[in-house]
C-alpha cells in the first residue's frame, strides 16, 4: 500500500510543478500526436485523430530502455503486460487480462508463424531494426481476423532516410549478456535497401532450488534484408527476407532448436492520390527441434504460412476513405504433439471492408466489418466494429467503440493426441465453436502545453472461452466415463493407460467478463525533466484461474540535456505489480527500479549504462509469475553512427 500511495503522491506534486510552470510553447505534447499510424484503421492517420485508443512507442524510447526484445520493452513501457512461464520454461504473455494466443503480433502488418504454448518466439522480434510500434488493445478482428480479440501489436521497421547509414551496437550484461549488431542502409532516388544483422546471447541465470522453473542460457541470431524500388509515381516494389535461429541450452548434451526462414514481396499502386492498391505475399516457416550434440538434429514441429493479400483504399474526399480487402493463407503444422507426428494443414479465406469518415473538424465515425473463414473446422464468422471520436477543441479528445472479436480454434487445439511428460495425454476437440467477444471502450484524453493525460475503461464479454479440462481416466480403480475420447475407443484407453493417468481435453468453457480501468499522464517541461505514470487496474469475473493482477503501475522520471558536441539524458523507471490470489495460491506484489544514463558524444557516438533492479528485490519464491532476477545487474551498451562521421553532405 505504501507503494501505491508513493507513486499517487509523486503524480499529484507532479500536476503541482505543472500548475507553476509557465510555458510559452504550449504545442510540444502535441508532436507526439502529430505521427502517423496505421494499425488502428490500417490506413496512415494522425494519432490523434485515430479513433481508436493506441499506444505509441517510439525509436526514441526504444534507445533509452535499451531492451533487447520485445520482451523486454513492453514490461518496461506498459504496465498491463506481464511474462511468466509455463511448462519447459517456455514464456508466456499476460496482456490485462488476455494470453498470447488472444494477442495479434505483427511486424510491417504481417502476422508471424510459430507458437510455443500459444505464444509466438517474442525473441523474433529484435530492437535494434525498430521505428515505432504500434499498439490497439481491445478486439480487432473486423480488420484483423483470429488471435486479434485482446489486441494488435504492430513492430514498424526502420526505412531509409538518407543516402547512406550505418550503425555499430554492443551491450554486455551480468551473467554474460551479450548484444552486437549491424544496421545499414543505403537510400537512391529509386532505390532503397536495409540489412540487419543481430546477435544475442546470455548465460543460465542460477535461481536455486527454490524456483519452479529454470532460467536457461541462449544464442540467437537474427539477419534481415528488406529492399524497395520505385518504378515510377505509380508504381513501387518491396522484398524481404529474413532468418532467425535461437538455441536455448537445455542440458548439457542437448540444445532446443527454434529457426525461422521468411520472405515477402509487396506490390503498391497509386493511381491519381485518390486510389491505392496494394498486393503482397508472405512466406514464413517456423520450426523446432532437439539437437544433441552427437549431431542427431530431430525436428519435431514445424508452421508453415503462404499468405496473399490484397487491399484497396478510396479516398471519396479528403474526409471520407474507405478500404477493402481480403487474405488468403495456407496454415500448415507438423508437431509431435499429433499422433504419429503427423502433418495438417487447413485453408483461410477472409473479406473485410471499413469506412472512416470526419464528418466535420468535431466528429469522426469509424465502422467496418469483416468475413472469415477456416477450412479445418468449416468455420465461418462475421465480425463488426464501430468507433465514434469527438474533439470539442485541441485540448480534449473522446472516444467509444465497440468491436466484436473472435478467434478460431487452431490445428493443435482440434487434432491435439499425445503424452505430456509420461504421465498425462492430452486431446483436441474437434467440436470446438470459436471464441467471440463483444468489447466496448471509452476514453478521455486531455493535451495542454506541457501535460497530457488520458482515461480509459473497458469491457470485454467472452463467450466459448478454449482451454483444457483436466479429469482422471480412473477412479478407485473403476473407469469413469469420458466426455471425449479423440480417436481412441474405450478398450484402447484402458490398455495404454496406467491407473495413475490424467487426461486433459480442449473445450469451450464458461462465459468471462474482464473489465479495467487505463490512465496515463505526462509532464514535459522546458528545462529537460519528463515525468510519465500509467497505472492500470483489471478485474477478471472468473478470479480462480486469473493470471492476472489486479493493480498495477509504471513511473518515469527523465532529465535531458544537450550541448554542442555533448548530451546525455538520465532516467528511473518503477514498476510495481500488485498481490495475485488465484486457485488457493499467493504470488507476492513486487517493486523493481531501472536506473538509465545515456550519453551522446560527438559524431554519433553513444554509450548507455543501465543498472536494473536498483534496490536487489529478489522474491521469495521464483514462482511462475515472478521476475527472473537475483538482485541489482548491470548492462553497458555501445552504438555508434558512423555516416556521423562524415559531416551533413549525408543529412
Amino acid at each position: 500500500m505504501n507503494r501505491i500511495f508513493f507513486v499517487v503522491g509523486m503524480f499529484f506534486f507532479s500536476c503541482l510543478m505543472a500548475n507553476a510552470q509557465e510555458r510559452k510553447d504550449e504545442d510540444v505534447m502535441n508532436a507526439e500526436l502529430e505521427e502517423f499510424v496505421v494499425t488502428g484503421t490500417r490506413t496512415p492517420k494522425l494519432l490523434k485523430d485515430v479513433p481508436v485508443v493506441t499506444r505509441v512507442v517510439s525509436s526514441e524510447e526504444i534507445e533509452r530502455t535499451d531492451a533487447t526484445n520485445m520482451q523486454d520493452l513492453l514490461q518496461q513501457e506498459l504496465p498491463c503486460a506481464e511474462f511468466s512461464y509455463t511448462m519447459g520454461s517456455q514464456t508466456s504473455l499476460n496482456f490485462q487480462g488476455f494470453n498470447g494466443k488472444d494477442v495479434l503480433f505483427l511486424i510491417d502488418g504481417e502476422r508471424m508463424a510459430g507458437e510455443t504454448l500459444d505464444n509466438v518466439d517474442f525473441t523474433r522480434i529484435s530492437m535494434d531494426d525498430v521505428e515505432r510500434i504500434e499498439i490497439v488493445k481491445g478486439a480487432a478482428s473486423s480488420l484483423y481476423g483470429s488471435n486479434a480479440v485482446g489486441g494488435v501489436i504492430n513492430v514498424i521497421t526502420k526505412k531509409p532516410t538518407k543516402p547512406w547509414s550505418v550503425r555499430l551496437n554492443s551491450k554486455w550484461g551480468s551473467h554474460k549478456e551479450h548484444r552486437h549488431g549491424l544496421n545499414a542502409a543505403f537510400k537512391t532516388k529509386k532505390l532503397a535497401s536495409t540489412t540487419n544483422v543481430q546477435k544475442n546471447g546470455q548465460d543460465p541465470i542460477d535461481l536455486g532450488e527454490n524456483s519452479a522453473y529454470k532460467a536457461y542460457g541462449y544464442d540467437t541470431w537474427n539477419i534481415k534484408e528488406k529492399l524497395s524500388y520505385q518504378f515510377s509515381p505509380l508504381f513501387s516494389l518491396s522484398g524481404h527476407a529474413g532468418y532467425f535461429i535461437r538455441e536455448r541450452h537445455y542440458s548439457e548434451s542437448q540444445d532446443n532448436r527454434f529457426r525461422d526462414f521468411s520472405g515477402g514481396l509487396r506490390g503498391g499502386f497509386d493511381f491519381n492520390g485518390k486510389n491505392n492498391l496494394e498486393v503482397s505475399y508472405l512466406f514464413d516457416q517456423y520450426d523446432k527441434s532437439d539437437y544433441y550434440y552427437d549431431q542427431y538434429d530431430i525436428l519435431d514441429y514445424r508452421n508453415v504460412q503462404h499468405t496473399f493479400r490484397t487491399q484497396y483504399t478510396h479516398n471519396f474526399t479528403d474526409s471520407l476513405v474507405l478500404i477493402a480487402g481480403g487474405d488468403v493463407m495456407r496454415d500448415y503444422l507438423m508437431t509431435y504433439q499429433f499422433a504419429d507426428t503427423a502433418g495438417k494443414y487447413q485453408y483461410t479465406a477472409d473479406l473485410f471492408s471499413q469506412a472512416d469518415w470526419n464528418i466535420n473538424r468535431y466528429w469522426n465515425v469509424l465502422a467496418g466489418i469483416r468475413y472469415d473463414h477456416f477450412s479445418a473446422a468449416s468455420l465461418n464468422h462475421l465480425t463488426g466494429k464501430a468507433a465514434l471520436m469527438y474533439k470539442p477543441d485541441r485540448r480534449w479528445n473522446f472516444r467509444l467503440s465497440y468491436a466484436g472479436g473472435f478467434r478460431a480454434p487452431t490445428l493443435k487445439e482440434t487434432d491435439q493426441e499425445f503424452l505430456m511428460g509420461g504421465f498425462m495425454y492430452i486431446y483436441g476437440n474437434k467440436e470446438l465453436k470459436p471464441e467471440s467477444s463483444n468489447n466496448f471502450q471509452l476514453s478521455s484524453e486531455y493535451t495542454k502545453g506541457i501535460l497530457s493525460a488520458s482515461v480509459s475503461g473497458f469491457v470485454n464479454a467472452f463467450k466459448n472461452r478454449i482451454n483444457t479440462r483436466y479429469d482422471s481416466l480412473y477412479y478407485d480403480s473403476k473407469p469413469i466415463t469420458r466426455s471425449f475420447r479423440g480417436n481412441m475407443s474405450p478398450a484402447e484407453v484402458e490398455a495404454i493407460c496406467d491407473k495413475r493417468d490424467m487426461y486433459a481435453i480442449y473445450e469451450n468453457m464458461e462465459s468471462l467478463v474482464v473489465s479495467g480501468i487505463n490512465a496515463d499522464a505526462k509532464l514535459r517541461f522546458d528545462f529537460g525533466v519528463n515525468v510519465g505514470l500509467s497505472y492500470v487496474y483489471t478485474h477478471e469475473s472468473n478470479t480462480l484461474s486469473s493470471s492476472t493482477r489486479p493493480h498495477a503501475a509504471n513511473a518515469k522520471i527523465e532529465y535531458r540535456k544537450d550541448w554542442k558536441n555533448y548530451g546525455f539524458n538520465v532516467g528511473t523507471n518503477g514498476r510495481y505489480m500488485s498481490e495475485l490470489k488465484t486457485e488457493g495460491q499467493t504470488y507476492e506484489d513486487y517493486m523493481i527500479w531501472k536506473l538509465s544514463f545515456m550519453q551522446r558524444f560527438y559524431k554519433g557516438i553513444n554509450l548507455n549504462f543501465v543498472v536494473d533492479n536498483l534496490f536487489g528485490w529478489t522474491p521469495s519464491y521464483y514462482s511462475a509469475v515472478s521476475p527472473t532476477t537475483t538482485g541489482t545487474s548491470f548492462s553497458l551498451g555501445l552504438s555508434l553512427d558512423i555516416d556521423k562521421w562524415f559531416g551533413k553532405e549525408n543529412d
